[in-house]
């Protein structure tokens, strides 16, 4: 029988071989993981353009196509509750972990190149554009192609998507276990990687609580306009949740979602319609966990995350998530250019936030998808049992 180990497997055993390999590693050890993780970083800055023009771009294109006001209330409540995951887990983040880590622990070493081993060469991959141009570009081209219908254009981005999903799928997605690996060892040579490993637990822990309490107050608000038990209701999506937890897919969930949803009671059409639709726009359990993993890397470097410059970053997160690819630590991917954009995270940072992100995959995509469901209600509350769907 073939095993397959995972990705998340492979990420503990290059935390872990880091730690070990970094703690004795001579000086020319740790310049050569210094110059894995320079170039493979400079590959990042330059692919995170694409990815966002890549998914973005089609992702509003496809939502122009279909039923009007359905659309229109599914994208509404979708984006909402993304929004307000984001805010709960930024009061509860700021709230909690201070206590938990040593603010300015991984200060002085943010980035292993200069605080640690320099890298053998410089490897530039200056971006096409930048990830603003990229967000504006996207936006403009994906509202142009919904509008004018545009077959040519939506065309090539569907192809363009593929290419840089594959590139995601076959390259970045490999790589990541080496290069987290590598930033690992070079923190673990400079003697601060314990206080770094123990924000791991610490956040895994408060991110779960965070997913259940975010699905708890979903479930209200269905039950409590359909004149429902949440509880109940909640109860029924569990399959979803546990099959999510498994195939860490929103897609591959669907069928089981899409069954689930409708022995809430909610009308059928609408939930064959919003549940596909939820699955690739709502995606608040995964919007959870960035907020909660990047507060605490920021904690981590000394920073003070405050609410008036993170609220921005939450709403263009809402959007980012449309784009977020189909692949494992595909949200994460797709939000590494707001993370440096907005929040100003270095290559060392976004190493840990991958590392934190992927930890717990599994657990943010089954709070999507059981979340998909009371979206589902909700919305056929709304359409007030009119025919929607033509």
């Amino acid at each position: 029988m073939k095993v397959k180990f995972g990705l998340l497997p492979r990420i503990i055993v290059a935390i872990a071989l880091g730690v070990l390999i970094g703690s004795f590693a001579p000086e020319w050890m740790a310049r050569i993981f210094a110059t894995f993780t320079a170039i493979f970083g400079n590959f990042l800055n330059f692919i995170v353009p694409l990815i966002i023009l890549g998914f973005i771009a089609p992702g509003i294109a496809q939502l122009g196509k279909g039923s009007g006001k359905l659309l229109g209330l599914a994208t509404f409540f979708a984006y909402a509750s993304t929004i307000a995951a984001g805010v709960l887990a930024f009061f509860a983040a700021t709230t909690i972990l201070p206590n938990f880590m040593e603010a300015g622990a991984m200060s002085g070493i943010e980035d292993p190149e200069k605080a640690l081993a320099t890298s053998f060469i410089a490897l530039d991959m200056p971006p096409v554009f930048g990830v603003m141009t990229a967000l504006i570009l996207a936006f403009l081209l994906g509202i142009g192609m919904a509008s004018t219908g545009s077959k040519t254009m939506i065309s090539f981005f569907e192809e363009f998507q593929a290419i840089i999903e594959k590139t995601i799928s076959y390259v970045i997605i490999p790589l990541l276990p080496f290069h987290i690996f590598g930033i690992f060892a070079n923190m673990a040579y400079g003697g601060a990687v314990a206080k770094i490993l123990s924000l791991f637990a610490v956040v895994f822990v408060m991110i779960i609580i965070l997913h259940w309490v975010m699905l708890m107050l979903q479930y209200t608000a269905a039950g409590t306009l359909n004149k429902k038990n949440p509880m109940r209701l909640l109860k029924t999506m569990l399959p979803a949740y546990f099959t999510a937890l498994g195939t860490q897919s929103s897609a591959a969930t669907i069928p089981v979602t899409v069954r689930q949803a409708r022995e809430t009671g909610a009308n059928e059409k609408v939930v064959d319609f919003a549940v596909p639709l939820f699955a690739t726009i709502h995606l608040s359990g995964s919007t959870i966990t960035i907020v909660s993993c990047s507060i605490g890397v920021l904690l981590l470097t000394g920073s003070v995350p405050s609410f008036s410059s993170y609220l921005p970053f939450i709403f263009m997160l809402g959007v980012t998530m449309i784009a977020a690819p189909g692949v494992p630590g595909g949200a994460v991917m797709a939000a590494i250019g707001l993370l440096e954009a907005m929040l100003g995270f270095d290559p060392t940072m976004v190493a840990l936030m991958i590392a934190l992100y992927l930890a717990q995959d599994s657990f943010g995509t089954a709070a999507n998808v059981t979340g998909d469901g009371a979206l589902a209600m909700i919305v056929d509350r709304f359409t007030n049992g009119k025919k929607v769907l033509q």
